[in-house]
């Protein structure tokens, strides 16, 4: 496997645990969750360029090119709507935390991929590259929702359907507790996001 493959399983791997926190039915707590998933994507693409992040740089990459992103606090906000409120803002939070994840991942891998720490990048070009892609990201989180959903229509009868609904579970809780553990959220985040995804299954 390539770096370049390398990063691009990382960026993969962390917008689809962005999609699964994004669909948390807690107004605000996708977005701390969401961007506790993106951090730890930044200091992962970071090690694969063998750099290391530092907690101020890592943290103020997301805050600065994501807050851009308003879309994603009008979809958390929706779900205070009762009802279709939270299915409308939970089935949008996820397609757009899916593709600011892909964006601020395709920026890192730009420019530490030509050779510049994540503190020297220029911030305006930066954000430049992030609402360029961040429209890509919507496909790109588009068609992984879709295609999740495809290989569950096609499981006969459901047989394998609570195996792979329990092992995404799974992961995504090894997930949280990674975060966790590095201190990028608190115990009393990680214990009600993982409440909720164990009553989404």
């Amino acid at each position: 496997m390539t770096k370049e493959d390398q990063v691009d399983k990382i960026i993969q791997n962390h917008i689809l645990y962005s999609m699964g926190l994004g669909i948390v039915p807690l107004p605000f707590l996708d977005i701390v969750g969401v961007a506790a998933i993106q951090f730890d994507m930044v200091c992962q693409i970071g090690n694969a360029y063998d750099k290391k992040i530092s907690d101020i740089v890592g943290k103020s990459l997301v805050a600065s090119l994501t807050s851009s992103s308003l879309a994603r606090i009008g979809a958390s906000l929706i779900k205070l709507i009762p009802g279709i409120g939270s299915i409308i803002g939970s089935v949008s939070m996820s397609i757009m935390s899916g593709a600011s994840t892909y964006a601020l991942g395709q920026v890192c891998k730009k420019f530490l991929s030509e050779g510049i720490d994540l503190e020297d990048i220029d911030e305006d070009l930066a954000k430049t590259i992030y609402e360029e892609e961040l429209e890509k990201g919507k496909q790109v989180a588009s068609d992984l929702k879709q295609k999740s959903e495809k290989q569950k229509d096609a499981t006969p009868f459901g047989n394998s359907a609570p195996a792979e609904e329990q092992e995404d579970i799974y992961t995504q809780l090894l997930k949280l507790g990674e975060l966790k553990e590095k201190g990028v959220i608190t115990e009393e985040e990680f214990q009600k996001m993982k409440k909720a995804l164990v009553d989404k299954f």
